[in-house]
């Protein structure tokens, strides 16, 4: 059979394309994944981790042990389990202090200490246990680390994510050093994580569901109402809090609301509208796009280590239970506001992630479990580390809102052609609807037109101008046609940006 010389063309094509592809760059080229064997007489299914004195860590599970880890920073092979406590309840939260394991479980924060050096805690104290459980399996209560003034600080799921009749279910507390209970913040749904900044402000991860249209960041403001109206109730034993915020305005019908036909009488709201009525609202500084970025975000980590983790200095790490991934977030204030912008970071964790934490080496580690939830992972409960690799990857470093616009800086020099054409860039806007049904689909959507590039002379910041940005709605930005000064393109191109407010200059 003789072949034309179309054919052979056509197979030199494929060849190059498939070479190119292969050169791409890869999360694994930057951010490699060890995978930790585990204690073979439990599922450990690591809900929370915190670090030890002498290199160790604690880990905290969903199923109430916690364990102590010796050699988790070098050779997997030398990794060594110790079981230091069990018989607890669902351990989402673990913070060292003097000596003095502290742990926040489903009913209480309690603190323990192992007097006798066997390995094994043999001192219990509770420290306080001031809030309602009523058996329902959704009751979480989710624990940070200590914060600058020595408190530390919880986040409660509601009653079955909807409601609350449990005392406290839906808010966020302190526990000050004296053990005293202080409600902080209303509005909590479903949180997954709690953690700090680099600045030590304090930022949870809640879930989709009502009144969240995604899964989201949320900044803590003491006095604030989150979002979430199930838990006000509690404003009345709460008296320093002030008076009861004004309840989100529920969808309504015409007529009876169980007519097949249920005809809208008032549209979903929205949360920069429900803001303008409701003063204590703080709206997510960012939004955890659903089934883009994941379904069910988690731990918060910061990078503090000083570039040993890369150079994505003191942004944030955000995990996500479903997708068994880590997403990277920037944040900056505007006219007071928390807001900011997510990008892809790494996929490829064995199981669904909720717990989480970084050492001063720039090691992330991180475990979870499926549940019966479900995670992309695959596997029912995971241990594993993220290290960098000492090589930069190419990426959008930062995203700030400008009054016409965004500012972007790369962590490698532009390309200043592609860079410099508008054609390279593409934007879509949207938003959720702020209701009561759970969840919803991206709403109000509108295609902004990049009207002007420019590129900064040394080649690591973009200034692009959009024909109109709208207050409120996630900003997605596309990067398809820019490429490093090496002719690489962006590892992650495409980021989403929360647009709470608009800067003045």
């Amino acid at each position: 059979m003789k072949l034309s010389p179309t054919f052979f063309t056509l197979c030199a094509a494929f060849a190059a394309t498939s070479l190119l592809r292969a050169a791409d760059p890869q999360e694994s080229d930057y951010y490699k994944i060890t995978t930790f064997t585990t204690p073979e007489n439990t599922a450990l299914e690591v809900s929370s981790i915190e670090l030890l004195p002498g290199g160790k860590l604690a880990l905290g599970t969903r199923r109430g042990e916690v364990w102590t880890v010796s050699n988790a920073g070098g050779d997997p092979a030398k990794v060594q389990y110790q079981l230091f406590a069990s018989g607890q309840h669902e351990v989402m939260g673990l913070a060292e202090k003097n000596g003095w394991l502290y742990e926040t479980n489903r009913y209480e924060v309690a603190r323990l200490k192992d007097q006798d050096g066997d390995g094994r805690a043999d001192v219990f104290e509770t420290i306080t246990d001031g809030w309602g459980v009523s058996g329902d399996y959704h009751e979480y209560a989710f624990g940070s680390r200590f914060d600058k003034a020595g408190d530390l600080w919880l986040v409660l799921c509601l009653t079955g994510s909807f409601s609350s009749k449990t005392e406290f279910r839906g808010w966020a507390m302190r526990v000050k050093p004296d053990g005293k209970l202080v409600p902080t913040c209303g509005g909590i749904r479903s949180p997954g994580g709690i953690g700090f900044d680099a600045d030590g402000q304090v930022f949870y991860t809640d879930n989709q569901g009502p009144w969240h249209g995604a899964s989201t960041l949320q900044h803590l403001v003491p006095g604030s109402f989150q979002g979430h109206p199930g838990g006000n109730a509690w404003y009345d034993k709460a008296p320093h809090m002030g008076p009861r915020p004004l309840d989100p305005i529920p969808e309504a019908y015409q007529g009876d609301s169980k007519r097949a036909d249920k005809t809208p009488r008032v549209d979903p709201d929205r949360m920069i509208a429900a803001r303008k009525r409701i003063k204590e609202l703080v709206p997510p500084a960012v939004y955890m796009v659903h089934g883009k970025i994941g379904n069910s975000s988690s731990f918060i980590v910061c990078d503090l280590s000083g570039g040993k983790f890369g150079p994505f200095q003191k942004q944030l790490f955000v995990a996500d239970q479903s997708h068994s991934n880590i997403s990277r977030v920037f944040l900056e204030e505007v006219n007071g506001v928390k807001q900011g912008v997510v990008f892809p970071f790494r996929l490829g964790f064995k199981s669904g992630l909720i717990g989480g934490r970084m050492n001063e080496q720039g090691q992330l580690f991180a475990g979870g479990s499926d549940r019966g939830w479900g995670a992309k992972g695959g596997q029912p409960f995971s241990f594993e580390r993220l290290d960098w690799t000492g090589k930069v990857p190419f990426e959008v470093h930062e995203m700030r809102a400008k009054p016409d616009g965004f500012e972007l800086t790369f962590t490698e020099p532009v390309d200043a052609k592609t860079a410099g054409d508008v054609a390279s860039y593409s934007m879509r806007q949207f938003t959720y609807a702020y209701r009561e049904e759970y969840g919803g689909p991206e709403v109000d959507e509108k295609r902004p037109k990049i009207t002007q590039v420019v590129v900064s002379a040394d080649k690591k910041s973009v200034r692009l101008t959009i024909d109109a940005l709208n207050q409120g709605d996630i900003h997605e930005l596309h990067l398809d046609g820019v490429k490093s000064a090496t002719g690489l393109p962006l590892l992650h191109k495409v980021g989403y940006y929360t647009l709470n407010e608009i800067p003045a200059k």
